[in-house]
């Protein structure tokens, strides 16, 4: 079943594709955003819950791509529309992308009335779904009626889609549907963040002068930690490693592969380790395995003539260079130190978070605020040490699915997002996976790995 960008199984009977819907609708906010000033920001959230009622009309499969593109690109429009309208605090426009993976949920009740579905899967996306409820429970008790909205959509709405995704589509089928919408999104987003690099177009200085995000680097021609067309380095650069993989690995012929270069040039100036650490343990990953390791030593060899090429033909070499040496310091690293210090803050509370505070998130650029880094920290901030190492202990087991599925099953798109879930968990002590847009890549994919037919329609 062809899932190309140009076709998937319903949408014959469709005048536009959804992923094209999408791309039209972020064109045309971004186009008309500077006359419509702040009410550009509630039409673009409609516009977004609209393109997902009719992708999902179309099928699973071109639902995901319009939601990959949407999660892509809805941050670049939201800071055109900021540069004219005044910088929103709150995001709103973020909410977009959330409300339209929102809409196949609404299938979810009848979904799990009409299949039946292993423990073992839904225990753990039960399990975190209550832990979700249990932090906002806490922000609405000291009535952060705002922490509390915010934080319950971030995390339940991309473990309620992913749930969607198991119980209604073929694994193949959403993984070609996703490595078709890379294709497209990597290229772009890949020049975009070497010209941000090299100097950084009026919305995105206006926007880093404002963000309260510390680790962006300064509004200066090569003083960028490219975030591209997303809301950040890390969420940029954990999209564009997991598009990486699935391109690297899909049944693409090498020459199209070449479109992905410009993708991997700016993986490396967002200068984010973690999802360099994530990447390469997914490649090593599937060396593990017959159907990939051919294509996975490939892989490896091509990345380091990209490495040493980039180090020494780029006007960018002595950065990033100078940002990989520091992966061997372990936990002389400033960050490794960081957040080493956050773990002995929160133990010498008063009640040592016992029972958490809830989604109470504090601008981290304020004096005093405490950085939240990985969902160690997360998990025990917002929902205390109980209830937190649940939800920790359901993310490692819905992790430990996907791996044991793709020892078990073999496949190569088993291991495929096998190795993505492995990326997952070497991330997960080092930045929060769960929520928004990596909370999309990381439910998305783990659950991917649900081996086809074990959702099965209930007799």
């Amino acid at each position: 079943m062809s899932t190309s960008l140009a076709t998937t199984s319903r949408v014959g009977v469709w005048p536009m594709p959804g992923w094209l819907a999408a791309v039209l609708m972020l064109a045309a906010v971004a186009a008309l955003g500077g006359s419509l000033g702040g009410l550009s920001r509630p039409i673009f959230v409609l516009g977004c819950g609209a393109v997902g009622w009719y992708a999902w009309r179309q099928g699973p499969a071109m639902h995901l791509q319009a939601a990959l593109i949407l999660f892509a690109f809805a941050p670049f429009v939201r800071r055109i529309v900021d540069l004219s309208a005044g910088f929103d605090q709150l995001g709103l426009m973020l909410i977009g992308p959330l409300l339209a993976i929102l809409v196949p949920v609404l299938s979810l009740p009848r979904l799990l009335e009409t299949h039946d579905l292993s423990a073992r899967l839904i225990w753990p996306l039960g399990t975190v779904a209550v832990c979700v409820v249990y932090a906002a429970m806490l922000s609405m008790a000291q009535a952060d009626w705002n922490n509390a909205a915010s934080g319950a959509l971030k995390w339940l709405a991309p473990l309620l889609y992913a749930a969607v995704l198991m119980l209604s589509s073929d694994r193949r089928e959403l993984i070609e549907a996703a490595t078709s919408a890379f294709l497209v999104i990597l290229p772009v987003t890949g020049v975009y963040a070497v010209y941000q690099y090299v100097d950084p177009p009026e919305w995105d200085r206006y926007w880093m002068q404002l963000a309260p995000i510390l680790s962006i680097g300064q509004p200066l021609p090569y003083s960028v930690r490219s975030f591209s067309t997303m809301n950040s380095p890390a969420s940029y650069a954990s999209f564009t490693a997991v598009g990486l993989f699935l391109v690297a690995f899909s049944r693409t012929r090498w020459p199209a592969l070449l479109l992905a270069l410009p993708a991997g040039l700016g993986l490396l100036l967002s200068l984010y380790r973690t999802a360099w650490i994530s990447l390469a343990l997914g490649i090593l990953f599937c060396l593990l395995f017959a159907q990939t390791r051919r294509r996975a030593a490939v892989i490896l060899v091509g990345i380091g003539v990209a490495l040493l090429l980039a180090a020494t033909l780029t006007p960018f070499g002595d950065v990033v260079v100078e940002r990989l040496s520091t992966l061997g310091e372990g936990i002389q690293d400033g960050s490794a130190q960081e957040r080493l210090e956050e773990f002995v803050t929160l133990w010498k509370l008063p009640d040592s978070s016992l029972f958490g505070v809830g989604f109470t998130i504090t601008d981290v650029g304020s004096a005093g605020a405490m950085p939240v880094d990985g969902m160690i920290i997360a998990c025990w901030l917002s929902m205390g040490i109980v209830v937190g190492a649940f939800c920790l202990t359901a993310l490692l087991w819905s992790i430990g699915n996907a791996l044991a599925t793709a020892w078990r099953d073999g496949s190569t798109e088993a291991v495929i997002v096998g190795a993505l879930a492995l990326g997952a968990l070497a991330q997960l002590p080092l930045a929060n996976i769960t929520s928004g847009e990596n909370g999309f890549l990381f439910w998305t994919f783990v659950v991917l790995l649900t081996p086809p037919l074990l959702a099965r329609p209930a007799r």
